[in-house]
């Protein structure tokens, strides 16, 4: 039975649920640190396998190395306000519940539909590189490309569907395989390189210099802020983590623990791959600039195209684990927003025996891929690609950036607001890593609409908010639900208001 029970000052209404309510959204406890180490981790390798590479041909080697610091400074600043955040509001909603605690209903909303354009865009990203992958493997047409796509989504999307305790062993096993194949790469790659020759390969204006040698910032500082997009894709989804916190066995320890090995382990590989994958010989910044698999790429040039393939086969594991990873996220992304109302609430039902919210994870693989394919139709497979490897890149890193910068000003007013929260642990870096966070983040989105080849998928990004804040103006704000998160922070608001 349903009842109206609040009306707060915003004109935002609740209802109280019963018990059958939240028994039909039920989660089941699993992860512990090692597990959530993996899913963070786990969520970001493909972009040590492909996207990060496009921000050569921005920025140039220098330029993409700038970038990359400053966006791991940005990432670093982020990972601790969250490491601080989770475990004092343990829930699945993470950045939506962050932002509903700190900001109101309206704070959350956006925050969370933030988060959704990166949690439904990134993995039609990610099974994009796996369609390149095979098609480089197989040597099938590009017109086959979507089969791969559709296989990819009805295998990984089938595979969280069946249980939190096999979705975390395949995220754990498939990492941990992705990393192997990094390693190997690296150890391979140390005798094969010559970074002055191929790594500086690109001369002023982004031209090709045969012989390489060229200068540090072909295309100037400038070039090196406008490679922060890419970048990002070394770090992206780490933040996914909180996601699982209602299925973590013990929030409070172990989030903390898991992000912040996740960002450690990320930042050496990120530095190693930037590092060797275009120094190596025959291979060379300016033709990963333009790559859609740039470690095939490096593989092919250390063992020959025959062996390359073979090991390209097992490297897809890193595009197949952060697909994986991704596909677990978006599911309890949209998950926590349907349960509160934000969202139909149908999008919340979990599965009667497995506990895995098979709906959310079947809608939000829909969308992903009825864009794609929109695409692939409506472009033709050439000028598809183009679209979906790069301006849907784009699309995804600008919503996950908006998320950024409203965790981030979660944190502070978190911090300012209530002082007396249970904090279990505390970031080291306190409000200057969110200011941190915020600026660099602010910059990023400003080079993305910089950028004419993807400021429309930026502005379509910006529509689609638009759209949901009329939703939620004229519909959802008075369907809102007393799920976790809000019993949450209504209570905290009373308190901090009686204090």
């Amino acid at each position: 039975m349903t009842t109206n029970t609040r009306k707060d000052t915003s004109s935002i209404h609740y209802r109280h649920e019963d018990a059958a309510y939240f028994e039909k959204r039920g989660l089941r406890r699993h992860a512990g640190p090692w597990s959530l180490w993996a899913l963070g981790v786990g969520a970001v390798i493909s972009g040590h396998y492909s996207g990060w590479n496009l921000g050569l041909a921005s920025g140039g080697w220098g330029g993409m190395l700038i970038a990359t610091v400053l966006i791991a400074v940005m990432y670093l600043g982020l990972t601790f306000c969250i490491a601080e955040m989770s475990p004092a509001l343990p829930h699945t909603g993470a950045a939506y519940s962050f932002a509903r605690s700190s900001m109101g209903p309206w704070g959350g909303f956006v925050t969370g539909l933030c988060e959704n354009v990166e949690y439904v865009l990134t993995p039609a990203v990610i099974v994009f590189f796996i369609g390149s992958y095979l098609t480089g493997i197989f040597e099938t047409e590009a017109a086959f490309q979507p089969i791969w796509w559709v296989l990819g989504y009805i295998l990984f999307v089938g595979l969280n569907i069946v249980g939190v305790e096999l979705s975390f062993k395949v995220t754990l096993g498939v990492t941990l395989l992705a990393l192997a194949v990094l390693l190997v790469f690296w150890f391979s790659a140390f005798p094969n390189i010559d970074f002055s020759a191929w790594a500086l390969n690109i001369g002023e204006g982004g031209v090709l210099l045969e012989g390489g040698n060229g200068p540090f910032l072909p295309m100037g500082i400038v070039g090196a802020l406008a490679a922060m997009p890419f970048a990002v894709w070394l770090f992206l989804a780490i933040e996914q983590l909180p996601l699982a916190a209602e299925e973590s066995v013990d929030p409070k320890r172990d989030m903390p623990k898991g992000i912040i090995l996740g960002i450690v382990t990320l930042i050496i590989s990120a530095f190693m791959i930037l590092f060797l994958n275009p120094s190596v010989v025959g291979v060379g910044a300016y033709a990963l600039g333009q790559s859609g698999e740039p470690l095939l790429d490096g593989f092919k040039a250390i063992f020959g195209s025959g062996t390359a393939k073979i090991l390209a086969l097992v490297a897809i594991v890193g595009l197949i684990s952060s697909f994986h990873t991704i596909i677990f996220a978006q599911g309890r992304q949209i998950y926590s927003l349907s349960r509160a109302g934000y969202f139909p609430t149908f999008l919340s039902v979990t599965h009667g025996s497995r506990k895995t919210p098979h709906v959310a994870m079947i809608a939000g693989a829909l969308v992903g891929l009825t864009i794609m394919l929109i695409s692939f139709v409506g472009l033709g497979a050439d000028q598809s690609s183009a679209v979906i490897g790069g301006t849907l890149l784009n699309m995804a890193v600008f919503g996950a950036m908006c998320s950024y910068i409203a965790q981030a000003v979660s944190f502070i007013l978190l911090r300012k607001n209530y002082p007396s929260m249970e904090r279990p642990y505390r970031s080291p870096f306190g409000n200057a890593g969110a200011w941190a966070t915020i600026v660099i983040a602010v910059v990023t989105i400003f080079f993305q609409l910089s950028d004419t080849t993807y400021r429309v998928g930026v502005v379509g990004v910006a529509a689609w908010f638009a759209v949901g804040i009329v939703y939620f103006a004229l519909i959802g704000r008075h369907r809102l639900i007393l799920s976790p998160e809000e019993e949450f922070a209504v209570a905290h608001r009373e308190r901090a208001d009686n204090a």
